[in-house]
């Protein structure tokens, strides 16, 4: 069976694909240095290694910023046990809470069985035999929560329930998106002994965003960033954009 990161990564690939409407025609294969293989043609492979965004440049937070974080971990937690008591389904769960509504610890109990009927809802009608995705946004949502993102792939055998940029929010995210190019770049020479066509990378991030979001989009667009990679893609995980940044 494959490990827990490597089943992480298939799912997260896979979402990819689907969000990524000119990905390549071909056969989609796990490996490793790089993370995946995609076979196009009979001479033709491309080469694809995932990575995680890392915020080097976190924001250190205050103490009543860890409470209310340790608190909607709490809400998640529970949640996913109300949920796993009555469900075999294993999903990979992503929930970005409001910065706008405090949590208040009185209803976090029912918040955690509005977030649990909520994501029952969502997946009581899918083919839990294949790869689906669901984004919930809106009204529909309770106030203290902004999105919640859902995907399920066969492949996940443990569910994995967290809070969204829960690695910390970075004060200098184009540096940080360097520093990961940089990271992988220094491994590019492990991968070509593979002899792919072609290789790229794709840097996932719960969602694009820092300590100043004014114009954020933009700076990394604008940014010029440098790679061996042939290409190189940063993903935002819970708006499914997906940016080419080489």
């Amino acid at each position: 069976m494959q490990s827990e990161k490597k089943q992480l990564e298939i799912l997260l690939m896979h979402y990819f694909r689907e969000s990524y409407n000119i990905f390549p025609a071909g056969k989609l294969i796990p490996s490793e240095s790089p993370d995946f293989m995609v076979k196009i043609k009979k001479k033709f492979n491309l080469g694809i290694e995932l990575t995680r965004l890392n915020p080097l440049n976190a924001k250190t937070l205050t103490i009543k910023e860890l409470e209310r974080d340790q608190l909607r971990d709490e809400v998640i937690d529970r949640a996913k046990d109300i949920f796993t008591q009555s469900s075999a389904i294993n999903l990979f769960v992503k929930i970005l809470f409001s910065d706008k509504e405090k949590l208040n610890p009185g209803s976090s109990v029912v918040l955690s069985a509005r977030l649990t009927n909520l994501i029952r809802n969502s997946v009581q009608d899918k083919n839990t035999g294949g790869f689906f995705h669901k984004l919930i946004t809106g009204s529909s949502l309770p106030k203290e929560l902004g999105k919640i993102l859902i995907i399920h792939n066969p492949v996940l055998k443990t569910s994995v329930w967290e809070r969204s940029n829960n690695l910390g929010i970075s004060e200098n995210v184009p540096e940080d998106i360097q520093l990961a190019i940089q990271k992988k770049d220094e491994k590019l020479i492990l991968y070509q002994k593979q002899q792919f066509n072609s290789y790229w990378l794709i840097i996932t991030t719960d969602r694009l965003r820092g300590t100043k979001n004014y114009n954020l989009q933009n700076k990394v667009l604008n940014q010029q960033f440098h790679s061996r990679f042939q290409q190189v893609f940063l993903f935002d995980l819970m708006r499914a954009n997906i940016f080419r940044l080489v």
